[in-house]
């Protein structure tokens, strides 16, 4: 799992790495004020506050559609309108002058669950560290809800049908992979589960319970409890599961993959 202290130096590092990334990606919405820049054409540059229909009114080519486009969109549709009789080969480029506020919702394996309303690009990480970062008890796996028919003021379940859901790992955003620290968009539920675990008992260093990752091997488990210890054996694995409200006992391999709940058995070497 994250801590919050790991997740707050990962927070800070996305943020010097992805911030240009974030405003271009950034969906605009109603009551966002654009800065409009074409170059050496001052005329068709300037400031432009998106109405509620989601369009706004620009020189010569009438309204122009930014509601739930990426800025880098508008720029690109901007270019598009402009070669189309008016500019040769224009430059465009558009940023955000002021950003209207979006309501986010953070629930699940956090210290301070609810709804926030936040401005400007926001990234998982960024929601994360407002809801005051991940539980002791949180998984390494969250998922994004982007509900296709919001709800105002309502968060969305993960067994909601008509929303889209990513799943996103903590573990990947920890090891580096930045790109994994998505852009949060306005009316999003970020879904924190509570972490699947299993248990190492036996001849090992450090026998106890463990977070479960994805598609993590029996070798891979015991080597997080420490590995077997010199009066261990790995070739005498055996796995308790319950299956059907029963508990089951039986022989396992080390690459086989460990499922959630069970209890793993490293035995003594024989001698």
């Amino acid at each position: 799992m994250m801590t919050g202290f790991i997740l707050a130096l990962a927070v800070a590092a996305a943020q010097a790495t992805q911030a240009s990334g974030d405003r271009l990606n950034y969906v605009v919405g109603p009551d966002d004020v654009l800065t409009v820049t074409v170059f050496n054409e001052p005329g068709l540059s300037g400031k432009f506050r998106v109405e509620h229909d989601g369009e706004f009114s620009y020189p010569f080519v009438g309204r122009v559609r930014a509601g739930g486009r990426t800025v880098q969109d508008v720029a690109d549709l901007l270019k598009i309108r402009l070669a189309d009789g008016y500019l040769r080969y224009p430059q465009v480029t558009v940023d955000v002058d002021q950003f209207r506020s979006q309501s986010v919702f953070v629930m699940g394996e956090v210290r301070t669950p609810g709804k926030y309303v936040l401005s400007g690009p926001v990234t998982l990480l960024d929601a994360l560290a407002t809801a005051g970062a991940t539980t002791d008890e949180a998984g390494v796996e969250v998922l994004i809800l982007h509900p296709k028919d919001p709800v105002a003021g309502s968060a969305t379940l993960p067994d909601q049908r008509d929303a889209e859901v990513s799943t996103v790992s903590l573990r990947e955003i920890q090891s580096g992979k930045l790109s994994r620290n998505v852009t949060i968009r306005d009316g999003d539920t970020i879904f924190v589960p509570k972490a699947e675990r299993f248990f190492v008992v036996g001849w090992v260093r450090n026998a106890g319970s463990y977070v479960l990752e994805r598609n993590m091997t029996v070798l891979q488990a015991i080597s997080t409890a420490g590995g077997i210890n010199e009066r261990g054996s790995n070739r005498r694995l055996r796995v308790i599961r319950i299956v059907g409200n029963k508990r089951k006992e039986f022989d396992v391999k080390p690459t086989d993959l460990v499922e959630p709940g069970d209890t793993i058995v490293v035995r003594q070497r024989l001698l």
